[in-house]
This record gives structure tokens, sequence and C-alpha cells, in this order.
């Protein structure tokens, strides 16, 4: 019985041989040169004209960037060395003054004595 595994006297490896190796994607409910039909797609011309954008509007700054994220209440983070609401009000304000820098550059800023409606906001 050296080099038997089993009760019956064969080699385990020997059992194994025996029965034929399915290929892989055999009975897995495809069959072979059945294909999924596809639907043929028109192609997309990119060239093709587009309608003009909307007049820009001019950008005006946040009183106040970090209201939102404050309107949220306390972060559930810890920062080692700093509350959580210091950093991320840190990282909104780098972020809205790069925003207006931006905007600045590239002459989208409102002028200071403009409302929402671009009209001249009287002095009262």
């Amino acid at each position: 019985m050296s080099g038997s595994n089993g009760h019956d006297g064969t080699n385990a490896n020997t059992r194994n041989q025996q029965q034929p190796r399915r290929k892989q994607g055999q009975g897995q409910g495809r069959r072979r040169g059945a294909k999924k039909s596809r639907a043929k797609q028109k192609p997309l011309d990119l060239w093709r004209p587009v309608p003009p954008l909307p007049e820009v509007e001019p950008i005006v700054p946040a009183g106040d960037p970090t209201a939102l994220v404050r309107s949220l209440g306390e972060a559930p983070l810890s920062v080692p060395g700093a509350p959580a609401e210091i950093t991320i009000a840190t990282v909104v304000d780098r972020a809205a003054g790069l925003a207006m820098a931006l905007a600045a550059a590239g002459d989208l800023l409102a002028d200071p004595g403009e409302d929402d409606d671009g009209d001249d906001v009287e002095a009262g």
C-alpha cells in the first residue's frame, strides 16, 4: 500500500488525471461561438458646430467662504496639534483665495460697487 492514498489502493493523483478537465469558460452559461449582439452605434461627430456659450457673469467673492462648512457642525476628524475645524477653515480660505486670484487674472471679478443683479448699489 505504499504510495496509496485511497482505500481502494489507487493513487489520488491517478484518480485526478482520469477525470477530464473542463476548459475555463465552458459550462458557465455561455456557449462557444455565441456572441453578444451589439447594436451598431452611430459615430459621434467631434467637430460638429456647438451652440455659443452664455455670457460670463462677473464673480463676486464670498463674504465668508467657511460659512457652509461651519453650518455642517463639528467635524468628526482629529488633526494632531489643531482642531479639525481650524484646519478645514484654513483649506477652504486658501481655495477661495486662489479662486479669486484666478478670477482676477481672467478679468472676471465683479466691481465692488455691484450687487448680484449687476446694478450699481445705491448709497443710502
